[in-house]
């Protein structure tokens, strides 16, 4: 059944309660800057940066060597994770957990993001920004408006016809639509580019993106022949779908939805929203520390290596003032993904209802 967080009652003790919260969240934040938690991890992330951009100067070599032959379809794979490893790099910039100057955070978000990954750092920053704001809301977070997947009540019950009768299903085909979803974050890259709307920083992502496609075009076509190269991006851009949104789903999808227009303070929209994935070292690096999401929700600016430190504090605070932390395993997350956009799908239109006529039947 789709959950739903409603607009929290109004009555005094319901708002003393809140406030206390409130009041509370605020002894916690000081805590955590007193433990120096969001101060900078410089030697962190010079060792993450330096890691990926040696993989990726290994991987061309590799790709060189290998030549006119099928085994590239290895290198594109691995490619499609160490893009991913930059794209979280991006997102750690965009957050200003990186650098201590700003600008740096951005120029170095717009690298790991543009030259790096082939994405528009100023799209997805406009995307991400709403996101943080409004976590699961709908008609405030455009993570849950999707043409494709119907994520709350609202897009199902718009649905009619194929589109329904699909949408009734959907849960099953979210996994293999994540191997779409690499190829779909560069197209919405360039149309948001294209497009007449504002987009910080346009004229950068632009150079940044060209210099990503020219020197990957020219490295696949001086090494192999147009089939093979063509097969490259295809599993290259496969397996970054399936990491990046294997990352970003579990995080939020088959939370509680918000209604549209509610009102909730925001410890309890940030956590009530949010779900953790236990896991070890592996886990962190396949998600890129997305896998503590409570916590990076609560302290956006806070460095990746300083979640698993804040997290004991967090689960702590949330079970003092009775509040839902979720946390669960990533095989856990799949099944409440799959199991939330079924029942969502049951309320897509029936596939072969007319509306005109369910109206004169009412």
């Amino acid at each position: 059944m789709t959950t739903t967080a409603p607009p929290p009652a109004e009555n005094a003790p319901r708002v003393r309660e809140r406030d206390r919260a409130v009041s509370a969240y605020a002894e916690l934040s000081r805590m955590v800057k007193e433990r120096g938690l969001l101060d900078r991890r410089h030697g962190y992330y010079a060792v993450r940066i330096s890691a990926a951009a040696l993989a990726i100067v290994a991987l061309v070599a590799g790709v060189v060597v290998l030549g006119d032959s099928w085994w590239q379809l290895l290198p594109a794979a691995a490619l499609g994770v160490i893009g991913t490893q930059f794209a979280f790099l991006g997102h750690d910039g965009a957050h200003q957990q990186v650098f201590d100057s700003s600008t740096r955070n951005k120029w170095a978000a717009r690298v790991f993001a543009g030259l790096c990954a082939g994405l528009s750092h100023g799209w997805w920053m406009n995307k991400h920004t709403r996101h943080h704001a409004a976590p699961n809301q709908v008609g405030k977070d455009t993570d849950i408006e999707s043409v494709v997947v119907a994520f709350h009540a609202e897009e199902a019950q718009r649905r009619r016809g194929l589109r329904a009768a699909l949408t009734r299903h959907q849960g099953w085909f979210f996994l293999p639509l994540l191997l779409l979803s690499g190829a779909n974050l560069h197209v919405d890259s360039v149309k948001a580019l294209a497009r007449r709307s504002p987009v910080k920083g346009r004229w950068a992502d632009v150079g940044f993106i060209a210099a990503h496609w020219s020197v990957y075009a020219t490295v696949l076509l001086t090494t192999m022949g147009p089939g093979k190269a063509a097969a490259f991006v295809g599993v290259h851009l496969a397996v970054f779908g399936l990491c990046m949104g294997g990352a970003f789903a579990p995080n939020h999808v088959g939370m509680p939805i918000v209604e549209r227009g509610a009102r909730i303070d925001f410890l309890r929209r940030q956590v009530l929203t949010s779900r953790n994935i236990r896991g070890g070292v592996v886990i962190d690096f396949l998600m890129g520390g997305l896998n503590r999401q409570v916590e990076h929700h609560l302290f956006p600016s806070m460095p990746r290596p300083n979640l698993r430190r804040v997290q004991p504090l967090v689960r702590e605070f949330c079970a003092t003032h009775n509040i839902p932390y979720t946390e669960t395993t990533l095989v856990g997350s799949y099944r409440a993904i799959i199991r939330h956009l079924n029942e969502v799908g049951l309320r897509a239109g029936d596939p072969f209802s007319c509306p005109l006529a369910a109206q004169l039947r009412s």
